[in-house]
């Protein structure tokens, strides 16, 4: 028999120009879009009666960018979301959108743009035509800190070969998703990024987890409307490099970095109950 199923459109490229006065503005998002409901007649039958084309989820969502102010991103996938909902046949939808930083060129070009850094942003909307659940996300947000890392004391065995370290290199990619128990403010993301970064470098760290632990309680404190935090932090290791079998002196300043293996360091954080 049949059991769970979905399917949508994906990687919807969606940049829209926001053209107020002098100085434009640029959304650019990517939109992924998935619907469940009453599809079994499709896969068993070969019945295509009802189902919508993952094509028209495409154009709906082109329609929707020109027709929605777009100066929010959650009431944009929320808007989305309730098209699809309003379908007879679509039991449930979500839409993932991603937005890609855009940032201005200073100077005598008001409109011109660069890529930004500071992550990508990601939100989610999901809902059935009765409830609506929201959750912010964070992608691709690389950084690093010089100093203040440390990692010692950890469990030892014949097989354990690295050195303990009281002045380590921590660098990372964030990867976060967190859920609201109510839609947010456009703003609402990035105060929620920024809290995360301030974390990340206001201690001193005996462990990435300890780190993770931090930036994921720092989130529920100063955001009331976030119920939970879930983040996953690659150790990107910097490994000093010996430069002393060249005969320079070793002052821990030149590292050779890389990508894998890795350690993966993931934890959700949560509201204690009641």
């Amino acid at each position: 028999m049949l059991g769970a199923n979905q399917y949508g459109k994906s990687e919807i490229r969606v940049l829209k120009v926001i053209r107020g006065g002098e100085r434009h503005r640029l959304r650019d998002l990517t939109v992924d879009v998935t619907l469940r409901g009453d599809f079994e007649a499709v896969h068993v039958a070969g019945d295509n009666a009802g189902l919508p084309a993952t094509d028209t989820m495409r154009n709906v969502a082109y329609a929707l960018a020109a027709e929605h102010p777009l100066d929010s991103v959650p009431a944009f996938a929320a808007a989305l979301v309730a098209h699809w909902v309003a379908d007879g046949a679509v039991r449930e939808a979500s839409v993932r959108v991603r937005e890609h930083p855009w940032q201005r060129l200073e100077g005598e070009q008001p409109n011109a743009f660069q890529r930004g850094a500071g992550g990508t942003r990601v939100h989610t909307v999901t809902g059935d035509g009765g409830r609506t659940a929201h959750a912010g996300g964070l992608e691709d947000l690389l950084v690093l800190r010089s100093s203040g890392s440390a990692f010692a004391g950890f469990a030892r065995d014949r097989y354990t070969t690295l050195p303990e370290t009281d002045d380590r290199i921590l660098a990372t990619v964030v990867t976060a998703r967190w859920d609201y128990a109510r839609e947010p403010g456009e703003d609402s993301w990035a105060g929620v990024r920024d809290e995360m970064l301030r974390a990340f470098g206001d201690h001193d760290s005996p462990s990435v987890q300890y780190t993770l632990q931090r930036m994921g309680a720092a989130v529920l404190e100063h955001h009331p409307d976030v119920e939970r935090i879930a983040l996953s932090l690659p150790n990107r290791h910097h490994l000093p490099f010996d430069v002393a079998r060249f005969g320079i002196e070793s002052r821990n300043e030149v590292f050779q970095p890389t990508t894998e293996p890795y350690g993966l360091i993931e934890a959700t954080i949560e509201r204690p109950a009641g």
